[in-house]
């Protein structure tokens, strides 16, 4: 007679050990959150209270020890909907870096290039044509006399406000209070 056991997965200590650290980093990254997303998370309050213990300490060996607690807390919550989220603020984070480097380039072909214009015209139809090649002539005139970029930052705004129009998700203030227009 043959008994048939329950297939329970054995787990290796390794694999423990990688989950544990792995529970560990994303506590970490709790920590260095702002408060404002720290609030839009659903955490535990014992949890939430040792984050902000955290954040507290300064000293080296304190702080390490938080983090092992934090990390031991972590185990007992799902924190698949906490890890979840934090990649969802990043990869956001990646899209607004990728559209403003987009901004930024256009800026650039925009003073360096004459065809540019027209290009970007014919991306944009929406724009204020005259107000866009102003811009454009001031800061040419600007980077040539060695001026303050004022209008270059001006260009930027208004390469801003048309790619907001085009990504309206851009257009809420930063959550961390990052103010990237004058890059």
């Amino acid at each position: 007679m043959e008994e048939i056991e329950d297939e329970i997965p054995v787990i290796s200590k390794s694999e423990i050990k990688r989950q544990m650290t792995a529970l560990q980093k994303l506590g970490e990254e709790l920590i260095a959150l702002p408060k404002g997303k720290l609030d839009k998370l659903d955490l535990p309050e014992n949890l939430r209270d040792a984050i902000d213990a955290a954040k507290r300490i300064t000293a080296h060996g304190g702080l390490s020890r938080q983090k092992q607690y934090i990390g031991r807390l972590m185990r007992i919550i799902d924190a698949r909907p906490i890890a979840e989220q934090l990649e969802k603020w990043r990869n956001h984070h990646s899209e607004e870096n990728a559209v403003f480097h987009q901004m930024e380039h256009w800026r650039t072909r925009l003073i360096e290039d004459d065809t540019a214009i027209t290009l970007f015209i014919a991306d944009h139809p929406g724009v204020d044509v005259q107000q866009l090649r102003t811009l454009v002539r001031n800061a040419r005139r600007e980077a040539s006399q060695q001026q303050p970029p004022k209008s270059s930052r001006a260009l930027f705004k208004l390469i801003r406000s048309i790619f907001e129009q085009d990504h309206p998700e851009l257009a809420a203030p930063a959550e961390d209070g990052a103010d990237t227009e004058d890059a």
